[in-house]
């Protein structure tokens, strides 16, 4: 698990190998990751959008920008938490994301809030390269 906070606001994610829809023969190799946000500060928050930044074990770089995330903008409370799923393929059997959201409060103010480093490694890599 990976954990970043900023402004009170702590975003969790676990990333995941998703054996079934990988191909290594063809150098497909997929992982999901689960990303929690929880609002632990004393103010309503809305998350606008998504910013990622994706290395391959190459040093191929991706940058993914855009609304909201998995089609949503959710709004949270004190207190609330919001939890989505979503994937990244890459070409390389390991890799490295961070990102970052954009966020609205209700005064109207945008800030952004880290998505922490996360990496992306195939389960027992180190046992199979040797």
């Amino acid at each position: 698990m990976y954990r970043a906070i900023t402004r009170n606001i702590a975003v969790e994610v676990e990333p995941f190998y998703l054996v079934d829809q990988s191909e290594p023969s063809e150098n497909r190799y997929v992982w999901g990751y689960r990303v929690t946000i929880e609002n632990n500060s004393d103010e309503f928050v809305q998350l606008l959008s998504r910013y990622w930044h994706i290395t391959d074990a190459s040093g191929k770089v991706e940058e993914v920008r855009g609304p909201g995330v998995v089609g949503d903008q959710p709004e949270l409370n004190p207190g609330d938490s919001y939890q989505y799923a979503s994937g990244c393929p890459l070409s390389t059997p390991s890799g490295i994301m961070v990102g970052r959201y954009t966020m609205r409060n209700e005064a109207g103010e945008t800030f952004e809030i880290a998505i922490p480093a996360f990496s992306l490694d195939l389960p027992d890599a180190r046992h199979r390269l040797n």
